[in-house]
């Protein structure tokens, strides 16, 4: 158990209890977040068979969310779109891995690594930045469109689309051990480590206008800087790995100042300030949100592993 500590522990059961039917829920890939990061954390803890249901439901709502044709699972159902594909949808690949070897149904497992390998043939651009969306044809699998929805503007890089895709194929290769994943992984790494030298808590988009670069996103530091960590131990005993670990300490140097640091009783139980969600349609614009304060506590996790 983290910490050791029984009464952060019950409470952390308790508040995953309330989430163990949130597949009923479901209308699009964020299936595997919400899984993943309750019941699946939760059983990965416990070993309690309570928790088995919710992670074997959300697992069949993701796979049949996935296309042969195209090699991807679906995104959204939004009818701006054909078929979209973002970045973030990595992120929802390790409940396929995960539940694959749990429940022995290895074609949730094919799922991830095909929905992996296409994101890294379609979504990069040469310097390995990201787009935000990927837009297929679904009767033929081609590609219709490169876009963002979060982003700056399409050929921009939204802060923390390049980190679903650092932290997203980091834990792919935990996942699968197929050395294309590391690489890539890698490769995202040396396109964001110079960008974060100067400045490790990124503005939203990395190509964000002058009249916007001070807003910053907290969110997409917590998560490099987890994926960081993750990346510096896969990669142990190569330069490459301090430089990872290097920035991890960096970022969380920066998120556990005072600018980004709630107090106690402050940010109506927050933990870091200064997130964007969407600053496009102004939603969640210097705000405290969830998943930065869950990136933030797993990579001090990580930190101290």
């Amino acid at each position: 158990m983290i910490g050791g500590n029984e009464d952060i522990r019950n409470l952390a059961l308790e508040q995953t209890a309330k989430l163990l039917d949130v597949e009923r829920l479901c209308k699009d890939h964020d299936i595997g977040f919400q899984v993943m990061c309750s019941a699946g954390l939760a059983f990965k803890e416990t070993g309690d068979s309570l928790y088995l249901p919710a992670i074997k439901a959300g697992a069949e709502k993701l796979a049949a969310r996935f296309s042969p044709v195209t090699g991807v699972i679906q995104s959204w159902t939004w009818d701006k779109y054909s078929y979209p594909v973002i970045i973030d949808n990595m992120m929802n690949l390790e409940l396929l891995t995960y539940a694959s070897e749990l429940f022995d149904v290895p074609q949730w497992k094919e799922i991830a690594i095909s929905h992996a390998r296409t994101t890294m043939k379609n979504h990069f651009r040469s310097d390995y930045s990201s787009y935000h969306v990927v837009d297929y044809n679904p009767i033929d699998g081609a590609v219709i469109k490169k876009q963002t929805a979060q982003g700056y503007a399409d050929e921009s890089s939204w802060a923390r689309g390049q980190a679903w895709a650092l932290y997203g194929y980091t834990m792919m290769y935990r996942e699968t051990a197929l050395p294309e994943f590391l690489e890539q992984a890698k490769h995202v790494a040396s396109y964001l480590l110079p960008l974060l030298k100067d400045r490790p808590v990124p503005a939203w988009d990395f190509n964000a206008p002058p009249e916007s670069i001070g807003q910053d996103d907290a969110s997409a530091a917590a998560i490099m800087a987890s994926a960081f960590f993750e990346l510096s131990q896969l990669t142990h005993g190569s330069p490459a790995s301090k430089d990872y670990r290097h920035q991890g300490e960096e970022i969380l140097k920066a998120l556990s100042s005072e600018y980004y640091l709630c107090s106690p009783g402050d940010c109506g139980g927050f933990i870091l300030r200064h997130s964007t969600g969407n600053y496009n349609k102004g939603s969640e614009v210097d705000v405290p949100l969830t998943y930065a304060d869950y990136y933030y506590m797993e990579a001090l996790y990580r930190y101290c592993r």
